[in-house]
């Protein structure tokens, strides 16, 4: 049979959009899944997403990280996929979705899609870096030297290292622009690489800097190797509250399997 695909990208985080309301996708199959994100043998994806019907909200979305496996929660991926359900006409300008990590709000205006990220209650502070989940786990540490940095090697001994191990963590390194813009660049787990955006990545990037008294803005924008994005947050108590990610998400192209 067949296989309607669609490619979005968000800041260059790319992903294989399908439709599986019908529920004809095989997600058993993660060598499949894993050949359609290859970038030579397949259609080359840093995640693929099924967009699938929820009884009680306008969709579901299920996320597989580039090596085939089922992941936890992709900011920039759901924002992507509000901007597919707009196109095959589930959504118009608002969302309510499920996620691996709960229900999620989402806006879409034009190109740009503010998706309401889940609240934030940890920040573990460590002497070199900082760790929270956003969604997903991310460590996020300052790198001054962030230009011509190699991301790749210096990720994967942080992403397999102590005390993560072959659970690991996303990666990001940081340089502070000014108190209001922080540079990142992102290494992620399941694609085992540096990916040109990161949305879970960028957002813990904002809620550690604000945490650190980096910065005291409450609306960050984050420079990624793809273009920029923003994350905008309530503190309450040390709780971060009403997270909201917010760039582009735009498409790419359409295909067949």
């Amino acid at each position: 049979m067949q296989q309607i695909f669609y490619k979005y990208q968000g800041t260059g985080n790319d992903f294989v959009m399908i439709d599986n309301r019908q529920e004809t996708f095989n997600k058993k199959d993660t060598k499949h899944i894993a050949f359609l994100c290859d970038r030579r043998f397949g259609i080359g994806a840093d995640g693929l997403i099924l967009l699938e019907n929820h009884p009680d909200l306008d969709f579901k979305m299920v996320y597989y990280n580039a090596d085939g496996n089922e992941s936890s929660m992709c900011g920039n991926g759901g924002r992507c996929l509000v901007a597919f359900a707009k196109h095959l006409g589930v959504i118009t300008q608002h969302a309510v979705f499920e996620a691996i990590d709960g229900l999620h709000h989402a806006i879409i205006d034009g190109d740009i899609v503010r998706l309401q990220m889940q609240d934030v209650t940890t920040i573990e502070k460590h002497s070199k870096h900082v760790f929270l989940n956003t969604g997903s786990p991310h460590h996020v540490q300052f790198e001054e030297q962030i230009e011509n940095f190699d991301i790749k090697e210096k990720g994967a001994q942080i992403r397999y290292g102590e005390p993560y191990n072959e659970a690991g963590s996303n990666v990001n390194f940081v340089k502070k622009i000014n108190d209001q813009i922080f540079a990142v660049r992102t290494y992620e787990r399941g694609v085992e690489d540096e990916t040109l955006s990161c949305g879970t990545g960028v957002t813990a990037v904002a809620l550690a800097m604000h945490a650190l008294n980096e910065t005291d803005k409450n609306l960050i924008t984050l420079q990624v190797q793809g273009g920029e994005l923003q994350v905008s947050f309530d503190v309450d108590n040390g709780v971060y509250k009403n997270v909201w990610l917010i760039g582009p998400a735009t498409f790419v192209y359409k295909g067949e399997l």
